[in-house]
């Protein structure tokens, strides 16, 4: 008797131990700059809102500068960038939406960006799960949006914020160490 109890116990702590890793496997970071940073690993990020009662998503992972020569260094001029680190980030979009003029159909979809030195190129991308830019092809380019950087506060971690507006309108912005790059976007009633 004694022994399917032990046994019985030590059934339930395994099921319990693997269930705790699994979630611990998904916890997601909404704000990677609030954490305290120990770890020298991209960290599991999202940034999410709602905009007029629909949501939006961006899941990345986080890297962070230490101390690490960023723009030209770490991450090459004039080359696509999966702009985080891992697996592409991703955007989830839940209607049509309208970027740069181009009416893009609800979905899913990987952000990429080329950063120059004056001037980015900001990518969606019909290919959103792939790892890094290694299986990135222009041909499945959504659109590409041309921006200017700005120069912003130290940014330790990569973070991405959707900023809501006036009606259906918003904002996505990406920062890190001391850049910021964005670009509106509209969701279709």
């Amino acid at each position: 008797m004694k022994k399917k109890f032990y046994l019985l116990l030590l059934i339930i702590a395994t099921a319990f131990s693997v269930t705790a890793q699994e979630q611990k496997k998904e916890e997601v970071c909404y704000n990677p700059n609030l954490v305290k940073d120990t770890s020298k690993k991209s960290i599991k990020s999202m940034a999410y809102a709602i905009v007029n009662g629909d949501s939006i998503k961006i899941n990345y992972h986080s890297p962070g500068v230490r101390k690490r020569i960023i723009w030209g260094g770490l991450v090459p001029y004039d080359e696509v960038w999966v702009t985080g680190a891992h697996d592409a980030t991703t955007l989830e979009m839940p209607k049509a939406f309208v970027v740069n003029g181009k009416e893009i159909p609800a979905g899913k979809y990987a952000l990429f960006s080329i950063p120059g030195e004056t001037e980015w190129i900001l990518i969606i991308n019909r290919n959103w799960k792939q790892h890094l830019a290694t299986e990135y092809d222009e041909k499945e380019d959504v659109v590409r949006i041309k921006v200017k950087p700005k120069t912003v506060n130290h940014t330790e971690r990569l973070q991405y914020f959707i900023e809501t507006g006036k009606g259906n309108g918003g904002k996505i912005a990406v920062a890190w160490e001391k850049i910021r790059v964005e670009f509106l976007f509209v969701l279709k009633n």
